[in-house]
């Protein structure tokens, strides 16, 4: 048997069951399971998800044969969270690539937190110490860093890459500083390698590096980060921490940005976590500098040129902490419009978020009791793809409000739904 032939190319399913539906074929159409009864198990297992939301699996499958076929689905070895989510996003991103339109690529990491008596069967997310107990509490889990493809309309295009990881033990960012200096480590031995990792896959999925942006948190300022997107051809925003070394390394990015005014103001809406809205008025720099590497990593990086914008707002004491964003991208900012269009795009970033909680509240996924890190993450890469479908769902008649129902629902679908909804005009 030659190990290095192609996988064979699986005929379609026929939908023998009526949880098998159009949509749920088309999100696995780029996969290639091992043999054509995985490909039927999946696409049953993932409609009867899909038809009860939020039920566990017994309830979804509705009895104890469907329950023991999904459970031995999650537990088969030749079914890998890869290949669950191989095609979800191509034919969407394809789609947009002939529009020739930007595409955001939103960044984020989440963590699936379970109560599990034997922990090492999961793996561990973090450590804390309990109320009157000196010993700390290791709590398991799974992370996940999730990069979510959308369009400049908000539209959410597909999930384009997806990393789930365990830990055999966990230590604090602080302990880590006591033992060993974080910049001397090799970004390979780090856990941030995710977030290369996921900008290069997204990037190579999307087939068109020059017309996606690449959005992430604080969580992003990393050098060598900056440097996969620009060995990429492709762009970024990402929100920074770190006040790094710039032109000929003796001075820092606060200290170059004050020595000049602001060239601008911008004003926004902006709402607390208790509903209330008040106006915030923003001071804007922008400058195009070069950003040098970390003193341990000069011999591997060469300097990077970025355009860094700075929104301060000057807050009150009576309003709490003002705004304060930090931002480095590759585009060239010439004028307020454009430094104020890279703020906007920050703000997108918002809809990954949102993914979060869908996956979090909506499909319920740290509510199951499966005790393996394996069947948790096949069981959560099928969440993925249901909770962007509900995201995608929500988003497209705000995005496109006149766009006919039949590029959403089959004609069953909707002759149901004309059933159940009486007609309000």
């Amino acid at each position: 048997m030659d190990l290095q032939a192609p996988p064979p190319v699986l005929p379609p399913v026929q939908p023998a069951m009526g949880c098998i539906t159009p949509w749920v074929e088309n999100e696995f159409r780029g996969s290639n399971f091992a043999d054509l009864r995985i490909r039927k198990r999946v696409y049953m297992f993932v409609g009867q998800l899909a038809a009860r939301l939020g039920q566990s699996n017994p309830l979804a499958c509705q009895d104890w044969a469907n329950t023991k076929v999904a459970y031995r689905l999650l537990d088969n070895s030749r079914v890998e969270e890869g290949e669950l989510l191989a095609g979800t996003f191509k034919p969407r991103l394809l789609v947009r690539q002939r529009k020739k339109a930007l595409c955001w690529c939103l960044h984020d990491t989440t963590e699936f937190v379970y109560k599990r008596e034997d922990p090492a069967a999961i793996g561990k997310v973090r450590a804390r110490r309990l109320q009157f107990r000196p010993t700390l509490y290791t709590t398991c889990g799974i992370p996940l860093h999730s990069s979510l493809a959308v369009s400049t309309e908000g539209l959410p295009l597909g999930l384009c890459a997806a990393k789930f990881w365990t830990r055999d033990q966990f230590k604090g960012t602080n302990a880590l500083k006591r033992s060993v200096n974080p910049t001397r480590i090799p970004i390979g031995e780090k856990e941030r390698i995710r977030w290369i990792e996921n900008l290069e896959t997204s990037t190579k999925g999307l087939n068109c590096p020059e017309r996606c942006v690449h959005i992430g948190d604080r969580e992003s300022d990393i050098f060598e980060l900056f440097c996969a997107a620009d060995k990429a051809g492709t762009h970024f925003v990402f929100r920074t921490c770190a006040d790094r070394l710039c032109g000929n390394g003796k001075q820092r990015v606060s200290e170059q940005m004050q020595m000049f005014p602001a060239q601008g103001q911008h004003r926004l809406s902006v709402q607390d976590a208790k509903g209330n809205t008040r106006e915030a008025c923003l001071d804007i720099r922008f400058q195009r500098l070069i950003l040098c590497p970390p003193a341990g990593k000069q011999k591997r990086y060469d300097p990077i040129e970025v355009t860094v914008i700075h929104a301060r707002e000057e807050a009150k004491e009576s309003e709490g902490e003002g705004i304060d964003w930090k931002l480095a991208t590759d585009f060239p900012v010439a004028h307020l419009d454009e430094a104020v269009e890279k703020l906007l795009w920050y703000a997108m970033r918002w809809k990954i978020e949102t993914f979060h909680k869908i996956l979090k509240s909506g499909c319920r996924a740290e509510a199951t009791k499966l005790r393996t890190a394996s069947r948790l993450t096949n069981l959560l890469a099928i969440f993925c793809i249901l909770s962007w479908r509900i995201f995608w769902l929500t988003m497209t008649a705000r995005s496109e409000p006149k766009a006919s129902p039949s590029s959403v629902f089959t004609e069953e679908e909707m002759k149901l739904l004309d059933n159940l909804v009486p007609d309000r005009s």
